[in-house]
Order: structure tokens, then C-alpha cells, then sequence
């Protein structure tokens, strides 16, 4: 991959995608392949899936059934509750998870991470927990560098996704033009390479952003996080609307011991932690912080 350090103020597109209709093969999901398929994405990542999204179900595993040529649902299922190794699970977590994102999405949140980060004791970590291909956590590296200048050095980006294969794109850095187009042109020149010859029509993450955030595969239902020390602030957005409530309440009892007593924690703009009261209090549009009354947390071991 070459990347030249070329202004990229030129480097806009606008570019019409037509997505002609796919005419899928006759696999068979009956109603207890369904039910299965929402029980077991459930007990496997949280994701409570509803009666209606029947449809998406069958449209993203026919991908694989077709793929292990088979003809119905009920036999991949099968192989799923009796399969001992983990990549077809991860196959189908994968295939079920929502990925949409871009750059600074839900923008109000961005200047709110500008100015906590300059109260901030450096090092400072943030934790992004549903990465997706990195708009996000980039987006947030590109802020604080913005917020801090020189003082960024002292910038940790953890992000986590539970989708691997969406993780391995987000490390490569590498956007299309049509992923980059909404952003400004100052900040496409201090922040992204423009590709050349095969990668004509990309943009890469600079090495020193890039250098600024580490991807994990991370599932928030699992019974234990690799994160050892407490953060300063945590994204967590639209990703709470795929739990039930009671999930939701346990991931939030979890965050709060991984916050420092003035972290912020950021929801997508269709969530609401008010039932968490007792442990968040709301800060600003979509933006919670600890609850004064809980007790100071112990320091833990740096990362």
C-alpha cells in the first residue's frame, strides 16, 4: 500500500450507487429457526432481536448457508449448537451485527469531548466500545488532538467492537472518498495520506493518529473486560438499543467502576439511561457522568 502526503483538499467525491435487487436462493427459515436464531444471538451477544427483523436474518445468513451449501436453516443451526470451535459463532455474530457509522456522527458530542479533555489529567483514555471500521474512534483521536495539540501524546484510544471483521478494517485506517466526503478540508490535509496507484481513491489515518488507538475484539457480555484501569470518558452509542433493558442495566453497572469520578459517558441520541439514576446522572444532550453520590473509585493499574 502506498500513501502519499499529497493536500488533500481536492480529494472529494460524489459518486451514485445503484444497488440493483438480489434475488435470493429458496432457503428454508421456519418459525423455529427463527425463534432459535434470536435465542441464541441473545444468549451469545445481547442483541435482542425483535419479531420483525425476521427478514434481516434470513438476507444476512443465507450469505453463509450458501457459503456451506446448505439448503435450509435448521442444519446450520445445528452446527452452530454443536460446533466446539469458535468461527462459525463468530461468523454469525458477525453476520447479525449492525455496523452503521461515519465520521463524527451525532456531532453535538464531539466539542463536549473537546472541553472535558482539557480538564483532564494526562494520560487520558477513552474508550470507544462498539468501533465498528473506526470512524468512530478516529473521530475521536482526530478531536483531542485538535483539543490538545502538543499535549495529545498523552492520548490512549481503546476500541472494541464484537464484530471482527469490521475491527480488521477499522485497523487498516483506509477510507473510501465517499466515507471522508463530509469531512472539512483542513481536516482531511492534517489527518488522512492520500492513496496512489492500487489505492488511488482512498485516504489513510496518518501513522500518528493511527498510532493514538488500538483495536481489541471486545463482546460486552462477556463475563470479564480487558480493561485494568479506570477511563476518562466512554462511547458507548447506539449500541444499547439492540439490549433489553435488564442487559443494558448490567453493562452500565459494569462501566461505572472502569470511570474516573468525573468521566463522561456518551449514548447514541435514541438512548436513555434515566432508569440508571442511581448510578448516572445527565449531563447534556446524550451525555452522562457519574452520580455525585457514588462513592469515590479505588486508582487501578495502568493498562
Amino acid at each position: 500500500m502506498t500513501f502519499a502526503l499529497d493536500d488533500l483538499k481536492t480529494m472529494t467525491s460524489n459518486r451514485n450507487t445503484v444497488i440493483a435487487p438480489l434475488t435470493e436462493p429458496d432457503f428454508i427459515l421456519t418459525e423455529d429457526d427463527f425463534s432459535r436464531v434470536r435465542k441464541m444471538i441473545y444468549q451469545r451477544a445481547g442483541i435482542a432481536l425483535s419479531t420483525q427483523k425476521r427478514q434481516m436474518v434470513y438476507s444476512r445468513l443465507s450469505r453463509r448457508l450458501r457459503e456451506l451449501g446448505l439448503r435450509d436453516f435448521s442444519k446450520y443451526l445445528n452446527i452452530l449448537d454443536s460446533s466446539a470451535n469458535g468461527a462459525e459463532w463468530e461468523m454469525f455474530t458477525n453476520a447479525l451485527t449492525t455496523n452503521l457509522t461515519a465520521f463524527f456522527r451525532e456531532a453535538h458530542h464531539f466539542p463536549v469531548l473537546a472541553e472535558h479533555a482539557k480538564t483532564c489529567a494526562l494520560p487520558m483514555t477513552v474508550w470507544c466500545s462498539a468501533a465498528s471500521t473506526g470512524e468512530e474512534p478516529f473521530s475521536i483521536a482526530m478531536t483531542l488532538i485538535e483539543a490538545l495539540g502538543n499535549r495529545a501524546n498523552g492520548i490512549r484510544v481503546l476500541a472494541t467492537d464484537i464484530d471482527t471483521q469490521v475491527l480488521a478494517k477499522a485497523q487498516t485506517g483506509i477510507f473510501t472518498m465517499e466515507q471522508v466526503s463530509k469531512l472539512s478540508p483542513e481536516r482531511l490535509k492534517r489527518f488522512f495520506l492520500k492513496g496512489t496507484g492500487a489505492n488511488a481513491g482512498k485516504a489513510q489515518i496518518r501513522p500518528e493518529v493511527a498510532a493514538m488507538v488500538s483495536f481489541e475484539a471486545l463482546n460486552l457480555l462477556d463475563p470479564q473486560w480487558a480493561i485494568k484501569s479506570p477511563v476518562d470518558a466512554i462511547f458507548c452509542r447506539n449500541v444499547m438499543i439492540y439490549f433489553d433493558k435488564p442487559t443494558q442495566a448490567k453493562i452500565l453497572q459494569r462501566f461505572a467502576p472502569l470511570m474516573k469520578p468525573h468521566a463522561l459517558l456518551f449514548a447514541g441520541h435514541s438512548e436513555n439511561f434515566s432508569f440508571a439514576n442511581q448510578t448516572f446522572k445527565l449531563r447534556g444532550q446524550t451525555v452522562y457522568a457519574l452520580n455525585s453520590a457514588m462513592p469515590k473509585l479505588p486508582a487501578r493499574p495502568a493498562l
